[in-house]
């Protein structure tokens, strides 16, 4: 009988070989939990070392942040270079004008963003690598503030620096102690120290804030007004002595569970379907009520102009769901429901 040349038993055989996962599976979860713990005792230990080290220097380059008339410059290589991208966009969102130079673009005329006396911040933990270097030396020759952000301060970095800002660290996170965690985190809190300090000495306000952020949440909570949200056709109102059944009619038609009681044009108060409901529960004669036996005359009153975020926090402290809607002068323009503000993303 002729036998297959591959044979059956010599055949590599498919298998499920797990046991790479059986050793994750076997690492205690005290170990995992140790290490992580570990990791972030070390950023926050130098976190709070960087925080007691900080001195005039840093001073100076908050003052000459806030001369400066152009947008600043933030540089750095590798791991650094990211975290300078994230300085930018927090400079930018806080009211600082700043720019990412690119390190390897910058000698293939991205230096083009940088003017005499520019600011420039050149983040780099060793300060020492050729690329690091020559850029300096780049920067150096055009006559600009270079303020130097790393963890060595007899680096090339250190030494060619206007003003350097040191990130003193013992070791990374990184059990082999080579990848940038410790370094990097100092990095980023240096530059949230840097806008928050410009933002304290320019009165950077929450308005401010959202002027740069006019799309978001936070924009539209501050520029969002009672009026813009409120229906425009909802203006219910009835007067003092309206009956039951109208008083009734009026809620159910505004759709907006209230309605507003008037006398000559004065607003009284406001009478909502839990008042309508509170009086059925009573069982007293329906038909000889009227607006002026059910209303509340201390109900809470917001102005059309105020922003919608500060009636939902009327209507919040105050656990209603209705307000009555005033003008500068207190005259009755309408009432706004919590459904209103919730639908336009008011919370």
């Amino acid at each position: 009988m002729q036998t297959n040349k591959f044979d059956r038993k010599k055949r590599p055989q498919k298998t499920n070989d797990s046991s790479h996962l059986c050793k994750v599976k076997m690492s205690s979860h005290t170990t995992l939990l140790d290490s992580a713990k570990e990791a972030i005792r070390l950023e926050a230990d130098a976190l709070s070392a960087l925080g007691l080290s900080l001195d005039n220097a840093f001073v100076s380059v908050v003052m000459a942040v806030l001369e400066t008339k152009q947008p600043i410059i933030v540089t750095g290589i590798g791991k650094s270079g990211i975290i300078a991208q994230k300085w930018v966009a927090t400079f930018n969102s806080t009211g600082q004008p700043s720019q990412f130079l690119h390190a390897s673009e910058a000698i293939h005329g991205d230096l083009g963003m940088v003017q005499n006396n520019s600011i420039v911040f050149c983040l780099s933990k060793s300060g020492d690598s050729p690329e690091i270097q020559y850029l300096v030396s780049l920067l150096k020759s055009m006559n600009v503030q270079l303020v130097g952000v790393g963890a060595n301060t007899e680096s090339f970095l250190a030494k060619e620096s206007t003003y350097f800002l040191h990130t003193p660290m013992t070791s990374e996170a990184c059990p082999n102690n080579l990848a940038p965690t410790v370094s990097t985190t100092l990095q980023l809190a240096v530059g949230d120290a840097i806008a928050v300090s410009l933002m304290t000495e320019r009165g950077f306000s929450k308005l401010d804030f959202a002027k740069f952020h006019p799309g978001g949440a936070l924009g539209k909570k501050l520029f969002t007004t009672i009026e813009q949200v409120m229906r425009a056709d909802a203006l219910p109102r009835v007067s003092s002595d309206c009956n039951f059944r109208d008083l009734l009619m009026e809620i159910s038609s505004k759709r907006v569970g209230a309605t507003a009681v008037l006398e000559n044009e004065e607003l009284l108060g406001i009478v909502t379907d839990g008042d309508i409901r509170r009086a059925v529960e009573r069982n007293v004669n329906l038909d000889s009520l009227r607006a002026s036996d059910l209303m509340n005359t201390s109900a809470k009153r917001i102005q059309y102009s105020a922003l919608a975020v500060e009636g939902f926090q009327l209507m919040e402290n105050n656990k209603i769901s209705q307000l009555l809607v005033v003008d500068e002068n207190g005259k009755y323009r309408g009432i706004i429901h919590l459904h209103d503000l919730l639908s336009a993303g008011i919370n």
